[in-house]
């Protein structure tokens, strides 16, 4: 069995549990016209690169791989680079607002094609968390490494010692300190992580999720956008979903797991979206206090959205094409 293949069969697991165990015996002729309607692929549509937000320039790189020939996975962690670099994105790699004491933390996780999966929680020295997320998966027997564990392993593999946190993050931090408050602004980048979601020319996916978390968070605080099943999953017969937002408000429902399953059987990545955030309103009544936002894409390379308030978009390059998608949303009153 391949490193990580766990994954896939916890899946199988929980699907029993979730849906019944009539999903993993079911003769129904109706149910598995539904299921090879969901996994068949028209390759015309491809490559197609979806994030989260409008990071314009990450999607627009992503794409761009995408249409050289570039497998999926590398053309998400190309993307998602461009916002890890950038030092104006205060929510994500280096330049991202710190925590209560003022250090910069990031987090990242990647799902391949295969199931294999790799992430990194609490990194304080280097950059390019999402790269460091693939070597895991790839060079090391385990899911994930945190901390001191991870930047070691990262500087042997070649990564540079950084200084994560910028003048401009300081001085803001500073301010933040003269009268703090720990509370998530609704649609203000204090949460903004970026998801990316990629198919390939050969109907492959792949994502990754990478994030320096909530602003001013407690010190140790780790959201849902490292960990596989919540901030991102990949089911490559399937497709794929990735969250952004109130990460322990994810966490509670696995929600990209969930959005996976739910067009598993038969809902189309919009109607996925809406059933994985209508979970989290009516299990929490203080869901106008905070935003929780999805996008998925399936295998025929069709894609959705859905958010709990009005102001969530996402990016979505297919044909050549760069383009900013406002979000439906849920509470409109």
């Amino acid at each position: 069995m391949k490193r990580r293949k766990f994954i896939k069969n916890t899946a199988l697991s929980s699907i029993g549990v979730t849906f019944g165990t009539s999903l993993l015996g079911c003769n129904n002729t109706d149910q598995k016209n539904s299921e090879e309607k969901i996994m068949a692929t028209d390759n015309t549509q491809f490559p197609i690169a979806i994030c989260t937000w409008a990071f314009t320039a990450a999607n627009a790189k992503a794409g761009e791989e995408l249409s050289k020939g570039k497998p999926a996975l590398d053309a998400v962690i190309s993307g998602v680079e461009v916002e890890e670099e950038n030092l104006k994105n205060t929510t994500v790699g280096k330049g991202g607002a710190p925590d209560r004491e003022g250090n910069v933390t990031l987090d990242a996780c990647v799902m391949n094609p295969e199931g294999d999966c790799g992430a990194v929680v609490y990194v304080n020295t280097i950059t390019n968390v999402a790269a460091l997320a693939r070597k895991v998966m790839e060079e090391t027997p385990h899911v994930m490494l945190a901390g001191e564990g991870a930047e070691e392993f990262g500087y042997s593999q070649g990564f540079e010692k950084e200084n994560l946190l910028t003048e401009e993050s300081r001085l803001a931090w500073e301010e933040w300190k003269k009268s703090p408050e720990y509370k998530p602004i609704i649609n203000i980048e204090n949460h903004d992580t970026i998801g990316m979601l990629a198919i390939d020319k050969d109907g492959d996916i792949a994502g990754a999720c990478t994030t320096s978390g909530l602003s001013y968070k407690m010190k140790g605080r780790i959201g849902d956008s490292p960990i596989i099943g919540s901030g991102l999953f990949i089911d490559n017969e399937i497709g794929g979903a990735v969250a952004t937002g109130m990460g322990e408000e994810v966490m509670k429902t696995v929600g990209s797991f969930l959005i996976v399953e739910l067009m598993r059987n038969g809902m189309n990545p919009q109607e996925a979206c809406e059933e994985a955030v209508r979970r989290i309103v009516t299990k929490n009544d203080r869901y106008k206090d905070f935003q929780i936002a999805y996008i998925a894409m399936n295998k025929k390379g069709e894609t959705g959205s859905y958010c709990i308030h009005e102001g969530f978009t996402y990016m979505k390059y297919q044909n050549g094409e760069n383009k900013n998608i406002p979000s439906d949303f849920y509470h409109k009153g």
